[in-house]
């Protein structure tokens, strides 16, 4: 029940596209996850690395080339440089990096810091963005891998409702309102890049749902500032992501989030937004300084199937980017992860705001019966379901019956862990929120 409380062709693309539309060589962006350094205390403050061979990340070089490619300096680098200089001095000491997975971090974080640079350049010359209302937010999130893309795919069936497109995460620059005519060679582009994907992980598809022109999550507005928990599922960090469970200032990092949703709606229709990203529950009382008036909604499923589902995905996504993959080092990192949200999402739903804030929603019967279900989290937002709408999120599911893009088999044994351990680690959480395990949700779903 639903209730109320709580993814190239470089020279090619260069030459049909427009410069800004590539803010980097989108040839050097890929994907891969995680272990302690030895002698490195997790978390410790260390000075950025400043230099470096070519298979290592230097952060001189990325703010050096993010400053040339938006043509604009750094008025915030006070804020964000030692995210930036932990994630670098991580991935070099852990990250076991080729030397085309660090041409590949480094492709990528110059084109994060260079859409917040190009972002602050807007705002120098228009002022007036940061008058933009974003009223009344809805945060869609629940632990990694619990139905939180579905959900979005049926919030999207609301036309009245705004979600960030995938090209806007990788090209937000220009405003889209102010140059409509390059949407589809912004979309376009995205597609060539994601292609990329496609080739290097046989899975991208069945992995995860993404569509250049379609929804997407907040994961590259907040590594714009390099205050992304989501490296740590495709880069070899720990080091760098228990920086951000404990030390990084997450606030500063949901202000330039806000930033970026008013450039991309000023001058444009203004619209409720919803904003997915499972690491949103690390911060939801940063959120709510940032957004007072925020709700969230959680998706809540079996956590054992879960975490083997994300090891599944940190596997995949990781071999492009390492020498070696160690499953369960995967396995013991991943572990710690979901523990980490479980805990954040906890205490937030033991609060006041926690239970006044939240709908949660039971993933089983979202798959089974999702126009019901989309109906009642729209009560509880405070929203009545458009008829409309409900016929849309009909025909999407029908469009998009399970397992349409494919299946990628997983199993917790693969990676070194034991079910009923995991079953019993978080089996709080799964008294709370009445959670069945998988193959039991799965056919309550269907029968009710």
């Amino acid at each position: 029940m639903c209730w109320k409380s709580n993814s190239f062709a470089p020279n090619r693309a260069r030459a049909i596209f427009p410069t800004y539309l590539l803010p980097v060589p989108l040839e050097t962006t890929t994907v891969g996850v995680t272990h302690t350094c030895p002698g490195v205390r997790p978390g410790s403050k260390r000075e950025p690395a400043a230099v470096g061979n070519e298979g290592s990340i230097v952060v001189d070089r990325i703010r050096s080339d993010a400053r040339s490619l938006a043509d604009f300096d750094d008025s915030e680098a006070h804020l964000f440089d030692a995210n930036l200089g932990v994630l670098a001095d991580s991935l070099n000491r852990e990250g076991d990096l080729p030397e085309s997975g660090a041409q590949q971090a480094h492709g990528e974080f110059v084109r994060a810091m260079a859409n917040r640079l190009r972002t602050l350049k807007w705002v120098a010359k228009h002022p007036d963005i940061l008058d933009e209302p974003i009223e009344r937010p809805i945060f869609l999130t629940g632990l990694p891998r619990s139905g939180t893309t579905f959900c979005q795919q049926l919030f999207d069936c609301d036309g009245d409702l705004r979600l960030i497109r995938t090209w806007e995460t990788i090209s937000p620059c220009p405003p889209p309102a102010i140059d409509p005519e390059s949407r589809q060679q912004r979309i376009a582009a995205v597609g060539v890049h994601d292609d990329r994907f496609r080739e290097e992980i046989s899975e991208f598809d069945a992995i995860h749902l993404r569509d250049s022109g379609g929804a997407e999550e907040c994961h590259n507005f907040l590594a714009q500032t390099f205050s992304a928990i989501g490296f740590h599922n495709y880069m070899n960090v720990p080091s760098y992501a228990e920086y951000v469970f404990s030390d990084l200032d997450l606030e500063a990092a949901y202000r330039v989030h806000k930033r970026q949703l008013q450039l991309l709606q000023w001058r444009g229709p203004r619209r409720r937004w919803v904003l997915k990203y499972p690491n949103h529950l690390l911060a939801v009382d940063e959120i709510l300084l940032v957004y007072p008036d925020a709700s969230f909604v959680m998706i809540h499923r079996d956590p054992v199937q879960t975490l083997a589902s994300l090891c599944r995905l940190t596997d995949a996504f990781r071999v492009p980017r390492m020498l070696r993959v160690n499953h369960e080092e995967i396995g013991a990192q991943m572990f710690d992860f979901v523990a980490r949200h479980i805990e954040r999402l906890m205490r937030f739903a033991a609060s006041e705001e926690g239970r006044s804030r939240t709908v949660d929603i039971d993933y089983y019967r979202l798959v089974a019966s999702p126009a019901d279900t989309l109906a009642e989290a729209y009560g509880g937002l405070g929203m009545a379901m458009p008829e409309a709408v409900r016929r849309a999120v009909v025909a999407w599911r029908q469009a998009n019956p399970q397992g349409k893009r494919g299946v990628s088999p997983y199993a917790l044994e693969e990676f070194g862990l034991d079910e009923n351990e995991v079953a019993e680690r978080f089996s709080p959480y799964v008294s709370h929120f009445d959670i069945p395990r998988e193959a039991e949700g799965a056919r309550l779903g269907a029968a009710g």
